[in-house]
């Protein structure tokens, strides 16, 4: 059904060959690991998750609260949160993603259907609306050149079935033409559920999806959840498919499916509770490129761990290095020599600042 060279493999080829990689990786010498320990900063926020941030410089950070519908500035070496946009907050509707290119940050807004852009220090910089013809969709990322990039999911129709087929990575220039897919997502990982006497396909729990990104030099990457490897697409076209990486097999456990189920307000836990679960977590859950060029993969890990775990993948697709620090947290976005995790506590999300050795070169192919 796809034709792309950059497309991933689909329906039950794809899980068996999840399970075949993730439980058979070939050894490989182990990689230098970096050992994170956090520099003292806190800054203690009310939101109840944090789901992005992007660097400011220094040791500021956008960070984004879909849930509280909020886009903020956190500076840790002065312990202060304050609305990024400032006195123009009311123009941030429903704010779900943002990223930075260059000197700006943007935001994409749902509600109000655009992508806002806005200086570093937190002024207006216009902004451009959804785009019709790719569906009402909002770019995703920018490069040095000014390309937009777009996530295209198919739409799912009444009983999900869309779903199973990929998603596109879409690039257009700077003023929105010229549309062109550069590369597919794999399909979500779908069960069939009945409710009411109907079925409808929906997406298992806890399960994962590709995590993919643009470098500024135009440089496409694609972290591949079920071939567990990192692909390359280079502006050229040419595609560098990764090394598969080494990782354990750590199954869902009831422990997992509960805590999981914590989450939704128990009037909607039963109806929740009828989607299947995965059998085996991800390898990953989530993928984020640092200033160097490296990609670094978030690493799922077992309940009751301590740690958190990543893997470090240069150009050519190859494991590098890996990182480690302690606590429930993970690194939410990197600068240069710092990052920042959010970490949940009681009442809301912790911001911790993390320092990070001197930058290695990114490898290339």
């Amino acid at each position: 059904m796809l034709s792309h060279p950059f497309a991933p493999r689909s329906g039950a080829v794809l899980a068996l060959t999840a399970l075949a990689m993730v439980g058979c990786s070939p050894a490989a010498p182990p990689a230098e690991t970096l050992r994170l320990v956090p520099a003292g900063d806190t800054l203690l926020t009310p939101y109840g998750d944090i789901t992005d941030a992007a660097w400011l410089g220094g040791n500021r950070w956008a960070v984004i609260a879909p849930q509280d519908q909020a886009v903020s500035a956190a500076d840790l070496d002065m312990r202060k949160l304050a609305p990024l946009v400032g006195a123009r907050a009311k123009e941030l509707l429903q704010p779900f993603h943002l990223f930075r290119a260059g000197d700006s940050i943007y935001v994409a807004d749902w509600q109000r259907r655009r992508l806002t852009a806005w200086s570093l220090d937190g002024k207006p910089g216009g902004s451009i609306p959804a785009v019709d013809a790719l569906r009402g969709a909002l770019p995703r990322a920018r490069d040095a050149q000014g390309n937009w990039y777009f996530e295209l999911r198919p739409p799912p129709g009444p009983d999900g079935s869309g779903n199973r087929d990929s998603a596109a990575i879409v690039r257009t220039r700077a003023d929105l033409a010229g549309a062109d897919t550069i590369a597919r997502l794999a399909p979500l990982d779908l069960a069939e559920v009945i409710s009411e006497g109907r079925r409808r396909l929906e997406r298992r729990l806890l399960s994962g999806q590709d995590r993919w990104g643009v470098l500024p030099d135009g440089w496409l990457w694609i972290a591949r959840v079920s071939q567990n490897r990192v692909d390359w697409r280079d502006p050229t076209g040419s595609v560098h498919e990764g090394r598969q990486l080494p990782d354990p097999v750590l199954p869902v456990t009831e422990n997992d499916r509960q805590l999981f189920l914590r989450k939704f307000d128990a009037a909607l836990r039963p109806t929740v509770s009828q989607i299947p679960f995965v059998a085996i977590k991800p390898p990953f859950d989530n993928a984020f490129a640092a200033p160097d060029g490296l990609v670094w993969l978030v690493k799922n890990r077992a309940i009751g761990d301590t740690l958190r775990n990543y893997q470090l993948i240069d150009r050519s697709g190859r494991l590098v290095r890996t990182a480690t620090h302690p606590g429930l947290g993970r690194i939410l976005a990197l600068g240069d020599g710092v990052s920042v995790v959010g970490e949940p506590f009681e009442g809301g999300v912790r911001l911790l600042d993390l320092r990070l050795p001197a930058p290695a070169q990114a490898g290339s192919p």
